[in-house]
């Protein structure tokens, strides 16, 4: 008897048994590398829309939406429906880089919502099924059309977990890939935050190319993500970006987006450059457009197209399936605006949110585009430097400006003439963070960690999610926010009685 089946008609003994059974297993026999099952402790069997139904009979409210996959939730009905097509066609499922009829109406569908500069141009290439091998196609594609080997990347960047992807992430040092400042207004690395931190970031930048001394030779293309997933949901601001995008095209360096999670409506927009209108060279396409199936793209301009056959390849490239259900997808969101429903129901849930935030001091910043959202725990009690935070002030190139030094966040202090005064956060607590994860998952909500510390908590629910549906989301959230937080101030850091959640969690 299937798994599920033995659920559905179990006594809550049984569903029990099953549930521990699995993860007992699990535990036993997967790799220490596993991640969302630590901090999620559940078995779905059942899923549909927002919800998943776990073996042990409980149902959530899930806003992690395979890490941003699940642009119409848990098996849609229009996704079902194409995926049954393909499968009752008798069609082969896997192609490699054949032609199909079911790829051209993807390519076809694709290409209906690129951004208008790149559409009528346009030349897309299958890799593997995950973002990261996309992220691969796209540096070797600059590569080889720009001659040069450099690469730009930014500080918190998140591109995957293979080697080329890593080495412009913000986790794996590489020679040649240059870090460039990301503008953030919370923890801004120049301790300004707002437009003057954005001008300074991008000054930086420039400084950077035209600086015969500087060390970075011209690079063979520079990688963004428009809104910074993984590094805490830090949306790039529009003016910035666009002069990113004046900096690449005056020096003929290609502007990469990578697009892979925020693709798909789920900022506002059908992708998050089009809030700056700003058409990239490159775009970077997987988790949405599968339609919840691995599917991995580039898209990027025909005079780039220089590639040799097999250059880039990949064995499961012609996953006709994926092709199905990104189709589907791609479609029913182009065709009931949910990227503006995706941008109104954002803005009403971070208001809502903003009000949390003044009413519980450790929810230190609320950020976020469209269904997109993040919440940064923070110990507003704690004294000292902010994690990360070097003790020595760098001076900013040309700026006259010291990071990192000045009064704390809200408060104005002397500042030498012509200087923004400048700021400090409270430091990030990540163990906070995870008190409010822990907290959720009891109330049914199920909501990933992020961030540059592990302090940020995420919300990416489905493009569909109901406006009842989101208030009960904050609701969940909200409670977990009040009963972490009361716990934290009795048992927390500064408390002599300590056994915080780390401790806890054996």
């Amino acid at each position: 008897m299937a798994v599920t089946e033995s659920v559905a008609g179990g006594t809550p003994g049984q569903t029990r048994a099953v549930h521990e059974g699995v993860l007992r297993r699990q535990s036993a026999r997967e790799s220490s590398a596993r991640t969302y099952a630590r901090a999620l402790p559940i078995v779905p069997v059942r899923a549909r829309g927002l919800t998943i139904e776990g073996a042990d009979g409980r149902r959530y409210l899930d806003c992690l939406s395979g890490a941003g996959a699940l642009a119409l939730g848990h098996n849609h009905p229009v996704v079902l429906e194409a995926i049954r097509a393909v499968l009752d066609s008798g069609a082969p499922l896997s192609v490699l880089d054949l032609a199909t009829p079911v790829k051209d109406a993807f390519v076809t569908e694709l290409f209906r919502t690129l951004p208008p500069g790149l559409a009528g141009r346009a030349r897309v290439q299958f890799c593997g099924p995950a973002g990261t091998d996309a992220v691969e196609a796209a540096l070797t594609l600059v590569r080889a059309a720009t001659g040069r080997a450099g690469m730009l990347a930014f500080t918190g960047a998140y591109h995957g977990m293979t080697t080329g992807a890593l080495a412009v992430s913000g986790g794996a040092p590489d020679v040649r890939v240059a870090r460039l400042p990301y503008p953030q207004d919370y923890r801004c690395p120049f301790g300004v935050g707002g437009p003057r931190g954005a001008e300074l970031a991008a000054r930086w930048t420039e400084s950077l190319l035209d600086d015969p001394k500087s060390g970075v030779p011209l690079p063979a293309g520079m990688i963004v993500e428009p809104v910074q997933g993984e590094g805490g949901v830090i949306p790039a601001p529009d003016d910035w970006l666009r002069r990113m995008r004046q900096l690449t095209a005056d020096r003929s360096i290609p502007l990469v987006a990578d697009e892979i999670q925020t693709g798909v409506g789920r900022t506002g927009s059908f992708w998050a450059v089009g809030h700056s209108g700003v058409t990239p060279d490159v775009m970077v396409l997987s988790k949405a457009i599968g339609g919840s199936l691995p599917l991995a793209v580039i898209v990027y301009r025909d005079d780039l197209d220089v590639w040799q056959p097999g250059a880039h390849a990949g064995t499961f490239r012609g996953n006709q399936l994926a092709m199905a259900a990104g189709t589907a997808t791609l479609a029913y969101v182009r065709e009931n605006g949910l990227a503006d429903r995706a941008a109104a129901l954002g803005s009403r849930m971070l208001s809502r949110l903003q009000d949390l935030a003044r009413e519980f001091p450790c929810v230190g910043d609320v950020r976020g585009r469209g269904l997109m959202i993040g919440l940064e725990l923070v110990d507003p009690e704690a004294d000292g430097p902010v994690p990360g935070r070097g003790h020595v002030p760098v001076p900013v190139p040309g700026s006259g400006l010291v990071p990192g030094s000045g009064p704390a966040l809200g408060e104005r202090g002397a500042t030498p003439a012509g200087q923004e005064p400048t700021r400090t956060p409270h430091p990030a607590a990540p163990q906070l963070a995870a008190a409010v994860q822990r907290e959720c998952l009891q109330r049914g909500l199920i909501v990933e960690l992020g961030g540059r510390h592990a302090s940020v908590v995420r919300l990416l629910p489905p493009l569909t999610i109901s406006d009842e549906q989101a208030t009960a989301v904050l609701d969940r959230l909200a409670d977990a926010v009040a009963a972490a937080a009361r716990r934290h101030e009795t048992h927390g850091p500064h408390h002599p009685g300590r056994h915080g959640p780390a401790e806890r969690a054996g």
